[in-house]
């Protein structure tokens, strides 16, 4: 019998779970809307502010890792934990929180990945550095694609090592969020 998730250390979570990327797939696109529509429905719509498509899948024509990123935010730090209970109801498993953030997921076996994956980024209002990023990406196709060799060029050094993978790309993502906030890129 295998172990739980909850149970893996976290070097087993991530032979479990490696890195890998992708060539772009039309279907994330139809994925996000389905998962969005789905927690749509099981929260009130008063705890929603915006619900929105981020990372790798979110932008077009780019390999990533073949998990789709939501972000939801929420009017109030007080509502972060019944909205996590909530989509816990429903699925989601929680693997990390602090007082502002907390970070779900979908798609997590203990056979490795199921055929859908989602990393749900729960927030509060105003906390969403990721659509600026993404939007810049979008309009600016020349550096969604330096983004992209970025992360082939990391993707087998880190392909075990996740938070390593994430601080790698970090300069990367930090100078594009600024430059997008500077022009004003949200919408």
């Amino acid at each position: 019998m295998s172990k739980q998730l909850s149970e893996m250390t976290l070097q087993e979570l991530w032979k479990l779970f490696p890195i890998f990327l992708v060539e772009p797939k039309d279907e994330w696109k139809k994925w996000y809307e389905e998962e969005a529509h789905h927690i749509c429905d099981i929260l009130p719509g008063e705890k929603i502010v915006q619900i929105n498509h981020i990372g790798s899948t979110a932008i077009p024509g780019i390999w990533a890792k073949n998990i789709v990123d939501i972000l939801l935010e929420v009017p109030a730090p007080g509502d972060l934990p019944e909205v996590k209970n909530q989509l816990m109801e429903h699925g989601w498993l929680c693997m990390s929180q602090s007082d502002s953030r907390i970070s779900l997921n979908k798609g997590y076996t203990p056979e490795g990945f199921a055929q859908r994956v989602f990393h749900l980024h729960l927030r509060i209002s105003g906390d969403h550095d990721e659509i600026y990023f993404r939007n810049y990406l979008i309009q600016n196709p020349s550096v969604a694609k330096e983004y992209e060799k970025l992360k082939l060029s990391l993707w087998k050094n880190y392909e075990h090592d996740r938070d390593g993978y994430t601080q790698a790309k970090g300069d990367f993502i930090r100078k594009y969020t600024e430059i997008a906030k500077e022009e004003g890129r949200l919408l």
